[in-house]
Parts: structure tokens; sequence; C-alpha cells
């Protein structure tokens, strides 16, 4: 008979039994499949506590490992430490505070100083804080209608925004200040010369824009540095302050919600 009609005639499925009547009050029979499994996992236990075993008897007494620092054994019973333990002592640990708010504090000083320092180079000229506005007055309505500012201030119409740098028609016109050659050695195009300024007021309004961009990020970093400064004197003193203290949590009309500390008033005698 081929395999392939062997497998097509219907075979009698042999069933395991069941638990005995009387034995039910035993619970379930135990199958083949579940004392495999059981097995398994009585073999792996016994493999684990075997290689245990065998790293505890070529185990080297003088190893260490940085990690050792924060675990210990009771009653032969490995446990992780707590964190409420720590290896410094209080005083040294109020003492390291304080070296860090005066490290903070300097460098809060020191970014304040650069912040200075740079504002005096800058002077915030062309910074757009905000927009300024420069009123000239006429005798006559007259006037008023027909003024032009680039003749009142002899300077290109493109400058007239600038608040600062803001060179004159005869600047622009002098040969030797834009190129710093003389003007009699070369001949130069008008169109020349005006795109040679353009490239040179974008070159300036670039650099512009870079220093007060930086200007903006030293300012930020010292501001960080003075908030942070602020909170590490605070907690030196919640934590340096001696007596009863009680945190008072209260919260505003706003949703911000306050907190502050209250010391236990002890009499003198």
């Amino acid at each position: 008979m081929s395999s392939s009609l062997r497998n097509a005639i219907k075979r009698t499925t042999h069933k395991e039994r069941s638990q005995p009547a009387d034995r039910t009050r035993l619970g379930l029979l135990e199958k083949h499949k579940d004392y495999v499994l059981r097995a398994k996992d009585f073999h792996k236990k016994e493999d684990a506590i075997k290689v245990l075993k065998r790293k505890a008897a070529e185990r080297n007494p003088d190893e260490f490992y940085f990690a050792m620092e924060k675990k210990k054994t009771r009653d032969g019973v490995h446990e992780e430490r707590t964190t409420e333990q720590n290896k410094y002592t209080e005083e040294e640990l109020k003492l390291m505070k304080t070296q860090d708010l005066r490290y903070v504090s300097l460098k809060a000083q020191t970014e304040l100083k650069r912040v200075q320092k740079m504002k005096e180079t800058l002077h915030c000229l062309g910074a757009g804080i905000e927009e300024r506005k420069h009123t000239i007055f006429v005798d006559e309505y007259s006037e008023a209608k027909t003024f032009k500012p680039e003749t009142y201030f002899d300077t290109p119409r493109e400058l007239i925004g600038r608040a600062f740098n803001r060179p004159k028609n005869s600047q622009l016109e002098d040969a030797d200040q834009l190129v710093g050659v003389g003007a009699n050695e070369i001949d130069y195009d008008e169109e020349e010369l005006r795109k040679q300024q353009e490239r040179r007021l974008k070159k300036v309004a670039k650099l512009n824009r870079g220093a007060y961009k930086m200007l903006n990020e030293h300012e930020e970093r010292a501001e960080q540095l003075k908030s942070m400064t602020v909170k590490m004197a605070l907690q030196k003193e919640i934590s340096h302050g001696k007596g009863v203290k009680k945190k008072i949590t209260k919260k505003n009309k706003d949703g911000t919600v306050e907190s502050y500390f209250v010391w236990k008033q002890i009499r003198k005698r």
C-alpha cells in the first residue's frame, strides 16, 4: 500500500485515560506531556545549581568590581543597597553643597561680566529690539509734502532704514574709501562700485546678526546661572537651618503653586 493511501485511511484515535472516579479527590491525572514539562524544568534548575556551585568553588577571593560598593549580603542573601544609604557623612555633604554654590556663583559673575563687556562693544545698535522713529519738523505743509529723506540725510534711499553706519553720498562716491586704492589708478565703473558696497553691507549685517545671537545666548546662560544660584542658596539655608521646620504649599489664584518653609519659634532663656 502506498503512503498516500495509508494516510487516507481513518485510524483509531488513542486517548489517554482520565482520572478514575475513586481518585477524583487527588486532582487531574498527570499525562505524559505534563511529566515532560516538569522533568525539563527540574533538570534546568539542577543544571543552574551545578553552574553556581562550580563558580563558587572556582571563585577568586581577591576579585573586585565597582558594583560591589553598592551591594551587600544579609544572612547569605544578596540584596541591593538602598538609596538612603550614602558613603558620605552629613558634614561632608554640606561642605560639597557649599563648594558647588560658590562655583556656580563664580560662573554667574563671569557670565554677567562677559555680557556687560559685549554690550559695551556692540552698543545695542541694530539689535531689532524696538522700531526707532526719527521725527523731522518743517515750517510749511508744502515742505512736508515734498520732503525727501534721502535728500535731507544725503544718503541713498536703500540705506534710510539703517539706524547706524549710514554713509553719505559723498562717502559712497569716494572710490578710495570703497576699494582701498587711489581713484586715479583704476577707472571704476559706478555699477561695480555699487555692487561692492552692497556686498560689504551684507557682510557687515551678517557679522552683526552673529554677534547679537551670541550676546543673546550669553544672556540666557547668565540668567540660568543666576536662577540656579538662588535655588542652591535657598537649598543651603533649608538644609543648614537649625530647628524644626515645616514646608507649606499654597496655591495662588492664577493656578501657580508656591512653597515655603516656616521654622518653629524657640523661646530664648
